[in-house]
């Protein structure tokens, strides 16, 4: 077990190792990182982190045909197409996410982005929303809360309401949130604080983080996010979540 200074050592140092340029290409984050209107690098990134599941060489490839088939300019495209232009997104597939997913988050997408300039406030409402807890439950209410919403859809964005961790909707905010100098998170959005972020948890983050002893749950759920994520804040309180890539370094990249 590591003391407190042997565990911030490894963490800060693993932290700055990863949190490099050259960590992108090789992540969905080099998804929005392919653009620089705001609303590309919202819309780029949500699909980029809820398609975010299994090889990221495969995840990447996914993403770019997705990239691609909306001809490279997806706040355009969701703006302006027409129903005909939906043919192109037929027979896209990435696991169990298929064209009924998408298509329907498309139409939300279209829906709402005629009413709001950022993703940011499905989210955060009308700015008085100030529990990250409550965030990822609005903004999971306001993506299924159109009457066409297909029940099978709901299974790709997650909720603390239903106790799951919500990796990939904790590690497309960390993209939009987190600023700093090395410039791999984008920090577009400025209504939610980096301290209010949920570490990002899976299997893998789980492992290495209770052999480090910054959780103590034997499961991998919402409560378990929250406790990783109080641990953190122990270290650093104003940017707990930034440790996300030292963990996740110490699991994919060293098999810690």
């Amino acid at each position: 077990m590591y003391n407190k200074g042997e565990l911030i050592f490894l963490l800060e140092d693993r932290f700055n190792k990863y949190n490099q340029p050259n960590f992108i290409p090789n992540d969905p984050i080099s998804i929005p990182h392919y653009f620089n209107r705001k609303q590309d690098i919202e819309i780029s990134g949500f699909f980029a982190a809820i398609l975010a599941w299994g090889q990221r060489v495969t995840i990447i490839k996914k993403c770019r045909e997705l990239m691609t088939r909306m001809d490279n300019a997806p706040y355009d495209f969701i703006q302006q197409h027409q129903e005909s232009d939906l043919k192109i997104l037929l027979g896209f597939k990435h696991r169990t996410f298929n064209d009924t997913d998408l298509l329907y988050l498309v139409y939300f997408l279209q829906q709402y982005y005629s009413t709001h300039h950022s993703l940011e406030a499905a989210f955060t409402g009308n700015g008085t929303i100030l529990n990250q807890k409550e965030r990822l439950i609005h903004f999971f209410d306001t993506v299924f809360g159109l009457p066409e919403a297909p029940r099978r859809t709901c299974k790709h964005i997650s909720t603390p309401a239903r106790k799951s961790a919500c990796k990939r909707i904790n590690m497309y905010l960390r993209w939009m949130v987190r600023r700093d100098d090395m410039g791999v998170d984008f920090g577009i959005w400025q209504n939610i604080k980096p301290a209010d972020l949920i570490c990002p948890c899976d299997v893998h983050v789980g492992r290495v983080a209770r052999k480090l002893g910054l959780i103590t749950r034997a499961q991998t759920d919402w409560e378990t996010a929250t406790e990783l994520t109080r641990h953190l804040q122990q270290f650093d309180p104003n940017d707990p979540v930034k440790y996300d890539f030292a963990l996740f370094g110490l699991g994919i990249e060293e098999k810690f």
